[in-house]
């Protein structure tokens, strides 16, 4: 595992940024707010707990609990932000912070143990939990974009256009490549 490991994880986590951000764009303001039901989230309130899992995860990371006193977990899921720029703002600090501590980890912090809820992890797994946790919630974000979109343009390979997208892949020779690497390209 090493620095392979941080690389790839950390494509991985850019790329999933990338498809928030992709469907962010697709919509108006008013259906980063919509709610199927009272029940469920809307865009918004996810973002909002992202943010607060990432700013009390990945701040001081290595030297205090990822549960920080100052979290206020019940309160992401209350539907206060008002404006996309606002959400958008709070998707960025989040951001921000989990990918300045994911860039600075070096191989030999992945054994290390850290704590979420006094429960001890090594980093790897820290980030693991992470990497299965975020596009989670990616995934709700991508759902309630299509339901709520006028039109949405895919995000990934569009209906219809496997063989196409499968036949340009292997007429390229075989390389080592991250599969994010293609969307990622025009991000950097």
């Amino acid at each position: 595992m090493s620095s392979d490991y941080l690389q790839s994880v950390t494509k991985q986590f850019e790329y999933y940024k990338l498809l928030g951000e992709k469907t962010f764009a697709q919509l108006p303001d008013d259906k980063l707010f919509w709610q199927y039901n009272e029940e469920s989230n809307s865009i918004s309130t996810i973002v909002k707990h992202l943010a607060g899992n990432m700013l009390s995860r990945w701040t001081d990371f290595l030297t205090t609990d990822g549960e920080k006193e100052w979290r206020n977990r019940d309160g992401e899921f209350e539907a206060d932000i008002r404006t996309r720029e606002e959400m958008i703002a709070l998707w960025e600090r989040g951001w921000k912070v989990f990918l300045d501590t994911l860039h600075s980890l070096q191989e030999e912090d992945l054994t290390k143990i850290i704590y979420i809820r006094n429960q001890g992890h090594t980093v790897t797994e820290a980030i693991n939990r992470q990497l299965a946790h975020y596009p989670y919630h990616i995934g709700q974000i991508v759902f309630i974009g299509k339901m709520a979109a006028e039109t949405w343009a895919s995000l990934s390979i569009p209906r219809g256009n496997s063989q196409t997208y499968n036949a340009d892949k292997f007429a390229q020779p075989k390389q080592k490549v991250h599969f994010t690497d293609e969307f990622l390209k025009d991000k950097k």
